[in-house]
Protein backbone atom coordinates (compact mmCIF):
# COMPACT_ATOMS: atom_id res chain seq x y z
CA UNK A 1 0.00 0.00 0.00
CA UNK A 2 1.31 3.78 -1.03
CA UNK A 3 2.47 5.96 1.82
CA UNK A 4 -0.32 8.62 0.43
CA UNK A 5 -3.34 5.74 0.18
CA UNK A 6 -2.25 5.18 3.56
CA UNK A 7 -2.67 8.69 4.88
CA UNK A 8 -5.86 8.70 3.58
CA UNK A 9 -7.18 6.09 4.93
CA UNK A 10 -5.67 6.81 7.96
CA UNK A 11 -7.31 10.09 8.33
CA UNK A 12 -11.11 8.64 7.17
CA UNK A 13 -10.83 6.09 9.63
CA UNK A 14 -10.05 8.73 12.73
CA UNK A 15 -12.87 10.91 11.24
CA UNK A 16 -15.38 9.71 12.53
CA UNK A 17 -16.70 6.41 14.40
CA UNK A 18 -19.84 4.69 14.29
CA UNK A 19 -23.08 6.41 14.15
CA UNK A 20 -24.54 3.05 15.44
CA UNK A 21 -24.06 2.12 19.41
CA UNK A 22 -24.43 -1.30 18.88
CA UNK A 23 -21.55 -2.67 15.97
CA UNK A 24 -18.60 0.56 17.06
CA UNK A 25 -17.42 -0.22 13.46
CA UNK A 26 -15.65 2.37 11.73
CA UNK A 27 -17.16 4.94 9.19
CA UNK A 28 -15.19 5.65 5.77
CA UNK A 29 -16.78 9.25 4.68
CA UNK A 30 -15.60 9.22 1.20
CA UNK A 31 -16.93 10.79 -1.87
CA UNK A 32 -15.93 9.67 -5.66
CA UNK A 33 -12.50 10.70 -6.46
CA UNK A 34 -11.21 9.57 -2.84
CA UNK A 35 -13.16 6.28 -3.59
CA UNK A 36 -11.18 6.38 -7.23
CA UNK A 37 -7.75 7.31 -5.62
CA UNK A 38 -7.96 4.51 -3.24
CA UNK A 39 -9.15 1.69 -5.46
CA UNK A 40 -6.47 2.58 -8.28
CA UNK A 41 -3.45 2.52 -5.75
CA UNK A 42 -4.84 0.16 -2.92
CA UNK A 43 -6.86 -2.40 -4.20
CA UNK A 44 -6.10 -6.37 -4.19
CA UNK A 45 -6.23 -6.01 -8.25
CA UNK A 46 -4.05 -2.79 -8.13
CA UNK A 47 -1.40 -4.86 -6.88
CA UNK A 48 -2.25 -8.23 -9.09
CA UNK A 49 -1.69 -5.62 -12.37
CA UNK A 50 1.59 -3.98 -10.73
CA UNK A 51 2.90 -7.67 -10.37
CA UNK A 52 1.82 -8.79 -13.73
CA UNK A 53 3.51 -5.12 -14.99
CA UNK A 54 7.14 -6.01 -13.19
CA UNK A 55 6.97 -9.34 -14.68
CA UNK A 56 6.87 -8.37 -18.53
CA UNK A 57 9.34 -5.37 -16.97
CA UNK A 58 11.90 -8.05 -16.04
CA UNK A 59 10.74 -10.13 -19.02
CA UNK A 60 11.98 -7.14 -21.25
CA UNK A 61 14.93 -6.77 -19.36
CA UNK A 62 16.15 -10.36 -19.60
CA UNK A 63 15.63 -10.07 -23.60
CA UNK A 64 17.53 -6.61 -23.83
CA UNK A 65 20.49 -8.56 -22.03
CA UNK A 66 20.37 -11.20 -24.96
CA UNK A 67 21.77 -8.31 -27.09
CA UNK A 68 24.88 -7.63 -24.64
CA UNK A 69 28.13 -9.84 -23.92
CA UNK A 70 28.00 -13.01 -22.19
CA UNK A 71 30.84 -13.93 -20.91
CA UNK A 72 30.92 -17.33 -18.66
CA UNK A 73 33.03 -19.20 -16.79
CA UNK A 74 33.69 -22.91 -17.00
CA UNK A 75 35.41 -24.91 -14.93
CA UNK A 76 35.99 -29.00 -13.64
CA UNK A 77 37.96 -28.99 -10.18
CA UNK A 78 38.97 -31.08 -9.53
CA UNK A 79 37.96 -34.32 -12.53
CA UNK A 80 39.38 -37.48 -10.51
CA UNK A 81 39.23 -40.69 -12.35
CA UNK A 82 40.62 -44.05 -10.98
CA UNK A 83 39.32 -46.90 -13.22
CA UNK A 84 39.65 -49.96 -15.75
CA UNK A 85 38.65 -48.77 -19.11
CA UNK A 86 38.70 -49.79 -22.97
CA UNK A 87 41.79 -48.14 -24.77
CA UNK A 88 42.11 -48.53 -27.93
CA UNK A 89 45.62 -49.30 -28.98
CA UNK A 90 47.48 -47.94 -31.48
CA UNK A 91 48.08 -51.79 -33.59
CA UNK A 92 43.84 -50.94 -33.23
CA UNK A 93 43.24 -53.50 -30.82
CA UNK A 94 41.31 -52.75 -27.96
CA UNK A 95 42.57 -53.70 -23.69
CA UNK A 96 41.41 -52.78 -20.69
CA UNK A 97 44.29 -50.30 -19.12
CA UNK A 98 44.31 -49.66 -15.25
CA UNK A 99 43.68 -45.55 -15.03
CA UNK A 100 44.61 -43.10 -12.74
CA UNK A 101 44.74 -39.57 -13.55
CA UNK A 102 43.12 -36.06 -12.35
CA UNK A 103 42.25 -34.16 -15.14
CA UNK A 104 41.71 -30.04 -14.22
CA UNK A 105 40.37 -27.37 -16.42
CA UNK A 106 39.28 -23.59 -16.67
CA UNK A 107 38.37 -21.37 -19.35
CA UNK A 108 36.37 -17.87 -19.75
CA UNK A 109 34.28 -17.55 -22.96
CA UNK A 110 32.95 -14.48 -24.26
CA UNK A 111 29.62 -14.45 -26.76
CA UNK A 112 28.05 -11.47 -28.95
CA UNK A 113 25.18 -12.01 -31.46
CA UNK A 114 25.20 -9.60 -34.23
CA UNK A 115 21.91 -8.53 -35.03
CA UNK A 116 22.30 -7.10 -38.18
CA UNK A 117 23.51 -10.48 -39.27
CA UNK A 118 21.51 -12.83 -37.13
CA UNK A 119 25.30 -14.67 -36.45
CA UNK A 120 27.12 -14.89 -33.39
CA UNK A 121 30.67 -13.95 -32.66
CA UNK A 122 33.09 -15.70 -29.66
CA UNK A 123 36.17 -15.71 -27.91
CA UNK A 124 37.88 -17.88 -25.34
CA UNK A 125 40.52 -18.92 -23.39
CA UNK A 126 41.46 -21.81 -20.99
CA UNK A 127 44.11 -23.91 -19.74
CA UNK A 128 43.77 -28.08 -19.20
CA UNK A 129 46.22 -30.30 -16.95
CA UNK A 130 46.67 -33.50 -16.24
CA UNK A 131 47.85 -35.53 -13.14
CA UNK A 132 48.87 -39.03 -13.61
CA UNK A 133 48.82 -41.19 -10.44
CA UNK A 134 50.27 -44.96 -9.74
CA UNK A 135 53.01 -46.27 -12.12
CA UNK A 136 53.94 -42.60 -13.59
CA UNK A 137 53.05 -40.40 -10.26
CA UNK A 138 54.22 -36.96 -10.63
CA UNK A 139 53.92 -36.97 -13.52
CA UNK A 140 52.07 -33.60 -15.29
CA UNK A 141 51.09 -31.60 -18.67
CA UNK A 142 49.39 -28.69 -19.42
CA UNK A 143 47.30 -27.80 -22.58
CA UNK A 144 46.67 -24.15 -22.97
CA UNK A 145 44.29 -22.23 -25.05
CA UNK A 146 45.45 -18.51 -24.93
CA UNK A 147 42.86 -17.36 -27.30
CA UNK A 148 40.52 -18.65 -30.03
CA UNK A 149 37.98 -16.26 -31.69
CA UNK A 150 35.38 -17.75 -34.30
CA UNK A 151 31.85 -16.71 -36.18
CA UNK A 152 29.07 -19.06 -36.40
CA UNK A 153 26.69 -17.44 -39.29
CA UNK A 154 23.71 -18.93 -40.79
CA UNK A 155 23.60 -17.71 -44.56
CA UNK A 156 19.98 -16.60 -46.25
CA UNK A 157 18.23 -17.91 -43.54
CA UNK A 158 15.59 -15.78 -41.22
CA UNK A 159 17.07 -13.32 -38.84
CA UNK A 160 15.32 -13.90 -35.51
CA UNK A 161 17.47 -11.71 -33.53
CA UNK A 162 16.43 -8.04 -36.07
CA UNK A 163 12.85 -9.54 -35.86
CA UNK A 164 12.61 -9.99 -32.14
CA UNK A 165 14.54 -6.54 -32.09
CA UNK A 166 11.74 -5.16 -33.93
CA UNK A 167 8.53 -6.72 -31.67
CA UNK A 168 9.21 -7.03 -28.11
CA UNK A 169 9.69 -3.03 -27.39
CA UNK A 170 5.92 -3.11 -28.76
CA UNK A 171 5.68 -6.27 -26.05
CA UNK A 172 6.76 -4.55 -23.62
CA UNK A 173 5.09 -1.09 -24.70
CA UNK A 174 1.62 -2.71 -24.99
CA UNK A 175 2.16 -4.66 -21.34
CA UNK A 176 2.79 -0.47 -19.81
CA UNK A 177 -0.04 0.57 -21.63
CA UNK A 178 -2.50 -2.20 -20.41
CA UNK A 179 -1.07 -1.68 -17.12
CA UNK A 180 -2.22 1.78 -17.48
CA UNK A 181 -5.84 0.68 -18.57
CA UNK A 182 -5.96 -2.03 -15.88
CA UNK A 183 -5.93 0.95 -13.34
CA UNK A 184 -8.40 3.15 -15.43
CA UNK A 185 -10.63 -0.18 -14.99
CA UNK A 186 -10.02 -0.75 -11.83
CA UNK A 187 -10.99 3.13 -11.01
CA UNK A 188 -13.97 2.49 -13.14
CA UNK A 189 -14.75 -0.69 -11.50
CA UNK A 190 -14.80 1.32 -8.40
CA UNK A 191 -17.19 4.15 -9.19
CA UNK A 192 -19.72 1.07 -10.13
CA UNK A 193 -19.35 -0.42 -6.44
CA UNK A 194 -19.65 3.67 -4.76
CA UNK A 195 -22.75 3.36 -6.64
CA UNK A 196 -24.22 0.03 -5.80
CA UNK A 197 -23.86 1.37 -2.03
CA UNK A 198 -24.82 4.76 -2.70
CA UNK A 199 -27.99 3.67 -3.82
CA UNK A 200 -28.12 1.12 -1.28
CA UNK A 201 -27.58 3.98 1.28
CA UNK A 202 -30.06 6.87 -0.34
CA UNK A 203 -32.52 4.33 -0.54
CA UNK A 204 -32.18 2.71 3.37
CA UNK A 205 -32.79 6.78 3.93
CA UNK A 206 -35.91 6.83 2.02
CA UNK A 207 -37.17 3.58 3.46
CA UNK A 208 -37.05 4.83 6.67
CA UNK A 209 -38.53 8.38 5.51
CA UNK A 210 -41.27 6.63 4.30
CA UNK A 211 -41.74 4.23 6.97
CA UNK A 212 -42.06 6.95 9.68
CA UNK A 213 -44.68 8.69 7.33
CA UNK A 214 -46.71 5.46 6.86
CA UNK A 215 -46.54 5.03 10.67
CA UNK A 216 -48.13 8.54 11.18
CA UNK A 217 -50.13 8.45 8.63
CA UNK A 218 -51.58 5.12 10.02
CA UNK A 219 -52.03 6.89 14.01
CA UNK A 220 -54.01 9.73 12.15
CA UNK A 221 -56.02 7.07 9.91
CA UNK A 222 -57.22 5.08 12.81
CA UNK A 223 -58.10 8.54 14.23
CA UNK A 224 -60.40 9.09 11.41
CA UNK A 225 -61.86 6.12 11.16
CA UNK A 226 -62.79 6.21 15.01
CA UNK A 227 -65.25 8.77 14.28
CA UNK A 228 -66.64 7.40 10.79
CA UNK A 229 -64.63 9.84 8.46
CA UNK A 230 -63.01 6.63 6.66
CA UNK A 231 -63.83 3.71 5.44
CA UNK A 232 -62.65 0.15 6.87
CA UNK A 233 -60.82 -0.70 3.96
CA UNK A 234 -58.79 2.59 3.60
CA UNK A 235 -57.56 1.77 6.96
CA UNK A 236 -56.35 -1.70 5.74
CA UNK A 237 -54.59 0.11 2.64
CA UNK A 238 -53.10 2.22 4.63
CA UNK A 239 -52.19 -0.02 7.40
CA UNK A 240 -50.80 -2.17 4.90
CA UNK A 241 -48.55 0.52 3.30
CA UNK A 242 -47.24 0.50 7.10
CA UNK A 243 -46.00 -3.25 6.96
CA UNK A 244 -44.91 -2.73 3.62
CA UNK A 245 -42.38 0.40 4.38
CA UNK A 246 -41.43 -1.79 7.33
CA UNK A 247 -40.36 -4.44 4.88
CA UNK A 248 -38.47 -2.21 2.72
CA UNK A 249 -36.65 -1.06 5.45
CA UNK A 250 -35.52 -4.42 6.18
CA UNK A 251 -34.74 -5.32 2.77
CA UNK A 252 -32.87 -1.86 2.31
CA UNK A 253 -30.56 -2.67 5.14
CA UNK A 254 -29.80 -6.18 3.99
CA UNK A 255 -28.99 -4.57 0.28
CA UNK A 256 -26.51 -1.99 1.93
CA UNK A 257 -25.28 -4.66 3.75
CA UNK A 258 -24.59 -6.85 1.61
CA UNK A 259 -23.26 -3.93 -0.96
CA UNK A 260 -21.16 -2.62 1.84
CA UNK A 261 -19.28 -6.14 2.21
CA UNK A 262 -19.02 -6.26 -1.41
CA UNK A 263 -17.38 -2.87 -1.69
CA UNK A 264 -14.89 -3.61 0.91
CA UNK A 265 -13.90 -6.83 -0.18
CA UNK A 266 -12.85 -5.13 -3.38
CA UNK A 267 -10.97 -2.15 -1.80
CA UNK A 268 -8.98 -4.91 0.19
CA UNK A 269 -10.17 -3.52 3.53
CA UNK A 270 -10.21 -6.03 6.23
CA UNK A 271 -11.78 -4.72 8.96
CA UNK A 272 -15.73 -4.08 9.63
CA UNK A 273 -16.14 -0.96 8.21
CA UNK A 274 -19.18 1.78 7.11
CA UNK A 275 -19.19 3.49 4.22
CA UNK A 276 -21.20 7.00 4.07
CA UNK A 277 -20.74 8.20 1.00
CA UNK A 278 -21.68 11.59 -0.93
CA UNK A 279 -23.71 12.28 -3.70
CA UNK A 280 -21.98 13.31 -6.30
CA UNK A 281 -24.31 15.43 -7.67
CA UNK A 282 -22.45 18.25 -8.99
CA UNK A 283 -21.79 17.66 -12.54
CA UNK A 284 -18.58 18.96 -14.20
CA UNK A 285 -19.03 21.67 -16.44
CA UNK A 286 -16.54 20.45 -19.17
CA UNK A 287 -17.26 19.06 -22.61
CA UNK A 288 -15.43 16.02 -23.97
CA UNK A 289 -14.46 17.33 -27.35
CA UNK A 290 -14.50 14.22 -30.14
CA UNK A 291 -11.02 14.84 -31.41
CA UNK A 292 -9.50 15.05 -28.19
CA UNK A 293 -10.57 12.08 -27.06
CA UNK A 294 -9.96 9.97 -30.44
CA UNK A 295 -6.19 11.26 -30.31
CA UNK A 296 -5.55 10.59 -26.66
CA UNK A 297 -7.01 7.38 -27.15
CA UNK A 298 -4.76 6.45 -29.91
CA UNK A 299 -1.86 7.86 -28.19
CA UNK A 300 -2.12 6.09 -24.69
CA UNK A 301 -4.31 2.44 -25.01
CA UNK A 302 -2.35 -0.26 -25.60
CA UNK A 303 -4.68 -1.49 -28.19
CA UNK A 304 -2.94 1.02 -30.81
CA UNK A 305 0.31 -1.09 -29.96
CA UNK A 306 -1.45 -4.43 -30.31
CA UNK A 307 -2.13 -3.03 -33.58
CA UNK A 308 1.38 -2.45 -34.80
CA UNK A 309 2.67 -5.65 -32.97
CA UNK A 310 0.09 -7.58 -34.91
CA UNK A 311 1.18 -6.57 -38.05
CA UNK A 312 5.36 -7.06 -37.44
CA UNK A 313 4.64 -10.47 -35.96
CA UNK A 314 2.73 -11.20 -39.20
CA UNK A 315 5.11 -10.15 -41.55
CA UNK A 316 7.67 -11.81 -39.06
CA UNK A 317 5.86 -15.17 -40.16
CA UNK A 318 6.15 -14.72 -43.76
CA UNK A 319 9.98 -13.78 -43.45
CA UNK A 320 10.51 -17.04 -41.25
CA UNK A 321 9.00 -18.92 -44.21
CA UNK A 322 10.53 -17.36 -46.41
CA UNK A 323 13.81 -17.94 -44.86
CA UNK A 324 12.89 -21.86 -44.78
CA UNK A 325 12.66 -21.89 -48.49
CA UNK A 326 15.62 -23.14 -50.71
CA UNK A 327 19.08 -23.26 -50.22
CA UNK A 328 20.41 -23.26 -46.16
CA UNK A 329 24.28 -22.74 -45.47
CA UNK A 330 25.94 -22.16 -42.14
CA UNK A 331 29.26 -20.69 -41.87
CA UNK A 332 31.62 -22.05 -38.91
CA UNK A 333 34.79 -20.19 -38.73
CA UNK A 334 37.50 -20.14 -35.96
CA UNK A 335 41.27 -19.03 -35.20
CA UNK A 336 42.98 -20.24 -32.07
CA UNK A 337 46.43 -20.42 -30.39
CA UNK A 338 47.17 -23.60 -28.46
CA UNK A 339 50.28 -25.04 -26.79
CA UNK A 340 51.10 -27.80 -24.21
CA UNK A 341 54.03 -28.37 -21.79
CA UNK A 342 54.94 -30.44 -18.75
CA UNK A 343 54.96 -27.04 -16.81
CA UNK A 344 52.61 -23.72 -17.06
CA UNK A 345 54.92 -21.62 -18.08
CA UNK A 346 56.42 -23.49 -21.04
CA UNK A 347 52.58 -24.12 -21.97
CA UNK A 348 51.88 -20.31 -23.32
CA UNK A 349 55.59 -20.29 -24.69
CA UNK A 350 55.29 -20.36 -28.85
CA UNK A 351 51.62 -21.50 -29.18
CA UNK A 352 50.52 -22.91 -32.30
CA UNK A 353 48.10 -21.53 -34.07
CA UNK A 354 44.87 -23.51 -35.32
CA UNK A 355 42.17 -22.56 -37.46
CA UNK A 356 38.73 -24.15 -38.69
CA UNK A 357 36.37 -22.99 -41.39
CA UNK A 358 33.54 -25.30 -42.20
CA UNK A 359 30.41 -24.76 -44.73
CA UNK A 360 27.11 -26.44 -43.76
CA UNK A 361 24.39 -26.69 -47.18
CA UNK A 362 21.08 -27.81 -47.14
CA UNK A 363 18.80 -27.80 -49.83
CA UNK A 364 15.57 -29.80 -50.28
CA UNK A 365 15.68 -31.40 -53.21
CA UNK A 366 11.96 -32.83 -53.10
CA UNK A 367 9.27 -31.96 -50.83
CA UNK A 368 6.06 -32.11 -52.66
CA UNK A 369 5.16 -28.45 -52.40
CA UNK A 370 5.33 -28.71 -48.39
CA UNK A 371 7.50 -25.46 -48.35
CA UNK A 372 6.02 -23.43 -50.93
CA UNK A 373 2.69 -24.06 -49.26
CA UNK A 374 3.75 -23.31 -45.82
CA UNK A 375 4.64 -19.98 -47.54
CA UNK A 376 1.62 -19.28 -48.95
CA UNK A 377 0.05 -19.91 -45.37
CA UNK A 378 2.35 -17.49 -43.79
CA UNK A 379 1.29 -14.82 -46.69
CA UNK A 380 -2.36 -15.92 -46.21
CA UNK A 381 -2.07 -15.70 -42.61
CA UNK A 382 -0.53 -11.78 -43.29
CA UNK A 383 -3.32 -10.93 -45.15
CA UNK A 384 -6.11 -12.19 -42.89
CA UNK A 385 -4.04 -10.25 -40.22
CA UNK A 386 -4.07 -7.17 -42.22
CA UNK A 387 -7.59 -7.28 -42.40
CA UNK A 388 -8.68 -8.00 -39.19
CA UNK A 389 -6.38 -5.25 -37.35
CA UNK A 390 -7.87 -2.33 -40.02
CA UNK A 391 -11.63 -4.26 -38.67
CA UNK A 392 -10.20 -3.48 -35.83
CA UNK A 393 -9.26 -0.11 -35.63
CA UNK A 394 -12.44 1.03 -36.93
CA UNK A 395 -14.10 -0.39 -34.16
CA UNK A 396 -11.90 1.07 -31.71
CA UNK A 397 -12.67 4.28 -32.83
CA UNK A 398 -16.01 3.46 -33.48
CA UNK A 399 -16.43 2.90 -29.65
CA UNK A 400 -14.77 5.97 -28.64
CA UNK A 401 -17.22 8.06 -30.95
CA UNK A 402 -20.30 6.26 -29.23
CA UNK A 403 -19.13 6.56 -25.96
CA UNK A 404 -18.73 10.40 -26.61
CA UNK A 405 -22.14 10.86 -27.63
CA UNK A 406 -23.52 8.94 -24.75
CA UNK A 407 -21.63 11.08 -22.44
CA UNK A 408 -23.33 14.67 -23.62
CA UNK A 409 -26.60 12.19 -23.68
CA UNK A 410 -26.44 11.01 -20.42
CA UNK A 411 -25.95 14.31 -19.11
CA UNK A 412 -28.92 16.14 -20.69
CA UNK A 413 -30.87 12.52 -19.04
CA UNK A 414 -29.59 13.93 -15.30
CA UNK A 415 -31.19 17.13 -15.59
CA UNK A 416 -34.19 15.99 -16.66
CA UNK A 417 -33.94 13.29 -13.39
CA UNK A 418 -32.91 16.31 -11.38
CA UNK A 419 -36.29 18.17 -12.37
CA UNK A 420 -38.86 15.39 -12.48
CA UNK A 421 -37.63 13.80 -8.79
CA UNK A 422 -37.96 17.90 -7.78
CA UNK A 423 -41.81 17.97 -9.07
CA UNK A 424 -42.41 14.29 -7.96
CA UNK A 425 -41.21 15.32 -4.64
CA UNK A 426 -43.38 18.75 -4.45
CA UNK A 427 -46.47 16.83 -5.39
CA UNK A 428 -46.17 13.92 -2.47
CA UNK A 429 -45.72 16.93 -0.16
CA UNK A 430 -49.16 18.57 -0.81
CA UNK A 431 -50.66 14.92 -1.09
CA UNK A 432 -50.05 13.84 2.15
CA UNK A 433 -51.41 17.27 3.75
CA UNK A 434 -54.48 16.99 1.84
CA UNK A 435 -55.38 13.25 2.75
CA UNK A 436 -54.06 14.38 5.79
CA UNK A 437 -57.02 16.93 6.06
CA UNK A 438 -59.39 14.21 4.21
CA UNK A 439 -59.24 16.39 0.67
CA UNK A 440 -58.28 13.04 -1.24
CA UNK A 441 -58.26 9.54 -0.46
CA UNK A 442 -55.74 6.62 -0.16
CA UNK A 443 -55.35 5.56 -4.38
CA UNK A 444 -53.85 9.02 -5.14
CA UNK A 445 -51.66 8.94 -1.79
CA UNK A 446 -50.44 5.72 -3.00
CA UNK A 447 -50.18 7.10 -6.40
CA UNK A 448 -48.16 10.06 -5.44
CA UNK A 449 -45.72 7.96 -3.57
CA UNK A 450 -45.17 5.69 -6.21
CA UNK A 451 -44.62 8.27 -8.56
CA UNK A 452 -42.11 10.07 -5.66
CA UNK A 453 -40.18 6.89 -5.59
CA UNK A 454 -39.78 5.71 -9.32
CA UNK A 455 -38.58 9.75 -9.47
CA UNK A 456 -35.94 9.38 -6.70
CA UNK A 457 -34.61 6.16 -8.47
CA UNK A 458 -33.91 7.75 -12.06
CA UNK A 459 -32.39 10.43 -10.77
CA UNK A 460 -29.91 8.73 -8.52
CA UNK A 461 -29.93 5.93 -12.28
CA UNK A 462 -28.58 9.05 -13.96
CA UNK A 463 -26.45 10.58 -11.65
CA UNK A 464 -24.60 6.81 -11.97
CA UNK A 465 -25.28 6.67 -15.77
CA UNK A 466 -23.36 9.66 -15.67
CA UNK A 467 -20.59 8.86 -14.00
CA UNK A 468 -19.90 5.61 -15.35
CA UNK A 469 -19.80 7.02 -18.86
CA UNK A 470 -17.25 9.76 -17.70
CA UNK A 471 -14.89 7.11 -15.90
CA UNK A 472 -15.63 4.41 -19.09
CA UNK A 473 -14.38 7.41 -20.99
CA UNK A 474 -11.11 7.73 -18.58
CA UNK A 475 -10.78 4.20 -19.26
CA UNK A 476 -11.02 4.08 -22.86
CA UNK A 477 -9.21 7.34 -23.56
CA UNK A 478 -6.37 6.77 -20.15
CA UNK A 479 -7.66 10.60 -19.98
CA UNK A 480 -8.55 12.47 -17.29
CA UNK A 481 -10.88 15.29 -18.84
CA UNK A 482 -11.23 17.49 -15.48
CA UNK A 483 -7.62 17.96 -14.83
CA UNK A 484 -6.47 17.37 -18.73
CA UNK A 485 -3.86 14.58 -17.69
CA UNK A 486 -2.97 11.70 -19.59
CA UNK A 487 -3.28 8.15 -17.47
CA UNK A 488 0.12 6.39 -18.45
CA UNK A 489 2.56 5.81 -16.50
CA UNK A 490 5.78 6.77 -17.41
CA UNK A 491 8.37 4.53 -18.93
CA UNK A 492 11.02 4.05 -15.92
Amino acid sequence: MSNPSKLIIALLLLSCRSLTSQAQVDTLYLNLPEMITIAESDAPAAAIAETRLNNNYWRYQSFLANYKPQITLDATLPNLNRSIDVITLPDGTDAFINRSLMRNNIGIQLQQDITLTGGRLFASTGLQRIDLFGDNAGNISYLSNPISIGLIQPLFGFNALKWDRRVEPLRYEEARKNYSEEKATIGYQAAQQYFEVLIAQLNLQAALRDQAEADTLYLISEGRYSVGKIAETELLQIELNARNAAANVAQSRFNLENNTERLRDFLGIQDPVFFDLDTPDELPSFLIDLDLALRQALDNRSETVNFERRLREADMEVAQAEGETGLQMNLFASFGLSQTATNLADAYVSPLDQEQVQVGITMPIADWGKTQARLEIARSTAQIEQMQVAQDRINFEREIIIKVQQFDQVREQVNLADRSYEIAQRRLDITRRRYRIGKIDITELNLAISEEANARRSYVNALRDFWLAYYDLRRLTLYDFERGERLVEPAN
